[in-house]
């Protein structure tokens, strides 16, 4: 066989391995993550677990982050943002309680990571990012290389929601507004529910509900730590 031939193949070959031996790291670490950062701490949601197992959490986060990507904490992806802890964000899915078939409001796409596990659950995601480079960068990933067909995207501020397809099933929240705007819980189907991280210097997660007059019922969870709401949020 031609020298060159065989030189080619031998690189071929090495690539290959090298690119089964990253996988087969990520899925070991994405196994790990589900059993024991999330199953271990008392998540029971079956088809929360499933989804965060098939997401590939490391195609969300920047190259310079790839090998921590399944890392126990949240971690920066730019413009002073970052993605949550994958506890956080399996903890506020199994709070949202969704089915498939609802409509689910998402305020801060972020990495576009929390997105793609909604949409994963078969929920219809609309997902509002403030800057515009993160929201470019969650576009090409969910909609060019994952092509989910049940996500739509919009840039901009979120503090008003998204008015002319509400009302929606569900509503989420993954940055901190001071207090919840108020044209969200209007935006809330009767019978719905919201999450959301609330507060300033300290910030608790939050679970609304709204009954069948709108009466809106507030339910306290646990101490967390976002980035704050910004944009209108912030006046």
């Amino acid at each position: 066989m031609d020298r060159k031939l065989c030189l080619l193949l031998a690189v071929l070959a090495a690539g290959c391995r090298g690119g089964m031996e990253a996988q087969d790291h990520f899925l070991s670490a994405r196994e790990r993550m589900v059993q024991e950062q999330l199953r271990g701490r008392g998540i029971k949601n079956e088809p929360v677990l499933s989804a965060m197992f098939r997401i590939e959490r490391h195609r969300f986060v920047p190259d310079a982050y790839r090998k921590e990507a399944y890392y126990d904490g949240p971690l920066p992806i730019g413009k002073e943002q970052t993605i949550s802890q994958p506890y956080i964000v399996a903890l506020m899915t199994e709070l949202l309680d969704t089915a498939p078939g609802m409509r689910v409001l998402e305020i801060g796409t972020g990495s576009g990571y929390q997105t793609a596990v909604l949409a994963e659950l078969q929920t219809a995601v609309f997902s509002i990012e403030i800057v515009p480079e993160l929201c470019e960068r969650s576009r090409k990933i969910l909609l060019e290389e994952l092509k989910y067909r049940n996500v739509m995207l919009r840039c901009g501020d979120g503090y008003a929601g998204w008015p002319e397809d509400a009302p929606f099933d569900r509503i989420m929240l993954t940055a901190a507004p001071a207090s919840v705007p108020e044209p969200l819980l209007a935006q809330l189907k009767a019978g719905g529910k919201m999450v959301s991280p609330v507060g300033t210097a300290v910030q608790q997660l939050m679970v609304f509900r709204k009954d069948s007059k709108s009466r809106i019922s507030v339910e306290r969870n646990i101490p967390v730590r976002f980035v704050p709401m910004t944009g209108r949020a912030e006046k």
